[in-house]
């Protein structure tokens, strides 16, 4: 009797387990520490933190969905950041049956405890997501929030683009802003093209790059050939910080300890 329940019992166990296609680094991050990734059936291309993340399909760019590739995994869920585009792939996704949630992608740190309350209510984690919360405002209680007069200078250089400065408006300008630091450019919006005039003028104490620019470069050093920058206080004395980009600009679960250490930086600076 107690045989027969059982496999009465399968189907339906197997039926409560979700497929989920998450897209979005920050997003695949926390599913991670949630305890869910045995529920990922695949992920986008900036989701590479935890390393065992890579080792699933690959459906693409957050910013260049389309829905055959996710709808080809056959998810019933897909955890998507509101950054992810186009809109419209997602939207052929929902209407093919799909489950779309969308987590929020406000650069700003209160978002973090929202991106994890959103991800943990619709993988039924709500105790594990409580957890990470209370995880999360500690780590974030030791981000420094009083000004430091220290001009920051952000740069962005992808292949096959043009070196650019991060203005306001963008999620380099909100963690520079976090730090209780002065962003170099921003008397300018969004991301900008480096020019030599500009760059003198915004007269940088500090330069910060991701770890993909300074592979983009052939290494750091060559950013100070970058027009403008060597005649900078940042380029006279050498002064560059370099980061992984998802930990500093995805206001996920590492941006608190990147912006600790772009703080502490620009601490040992002399105003």
């Amino acid at each position: 009797m107690k045989r027969w329940l059982l496999l009465l019992l399968l189907p339906f166990s197997a039926m409560s387990v979700e497929r989920v296609v998450s897209i979005g680094g920050d997003v695949t991050q926390i599913v991670y520490a949630l305890g869910a990734q045995q529920e990922l059936v695949a992920r986008d291309s900036t989701s590479l933190h935890p390393p065992s993340a890579t080792k699933l399909p690959d459906v693409g760019y957050v910013r260049q969905l389309n829905a055959e590739g996710i709808l080809a995994m056959q998810p019933t869920m897909v955890l998507s950041s509101a950054l992810a585009k186009p809109s419209l792939a997602l939207e052929q996704v929902a209407r093919a049956g799909v489950k779309v949630v969308m987590v929020p992608g406000d650069p700003d740190l209160v978002t973090i405890d929202r991106k994890i309350a959103v991800i943990a209510r619709a993988l039924q984690k709500e105790s594990q997501g409580a957890a990470l919360i209370q995880r999360m405002n500690k780590a974030l209680a030791q981000v420094p929030h009083q000004p430091l007069p220290i001009k920051v200078l952000f740069i962005m250089n992808n292949s096959g683009m043009n070196s650019m400065g991060a203005g306001t408006g963008t999620a380099a300008d909100a963690v520079i802003r976090s730090a209780g630091l002065i962003n170099a450019m921003g008397n300018v919006q969004h991301y900008q093209p480096l020019a030599q005039e500009g760059v003198v003028a915004s007269a940088p104490q500090l330069v910060v790059i991701g770890k993909s620019t300074a592979q983009s470069f052939g290494g750091k050093d060559n950013v100070w050939k970058l027009p403008g920058l060597a005649l900078t206080p940042a380029g006279k004395a050498q002064r560059l910080l370099v980061v992984d980009d998802m930990a500093l600009l995805s206001f996920g679960l590492d941006t608190p300890d990147a912006i600790v250490r772009l703080r502490q930086a620009a601490e040992r600076i002399k105003p």
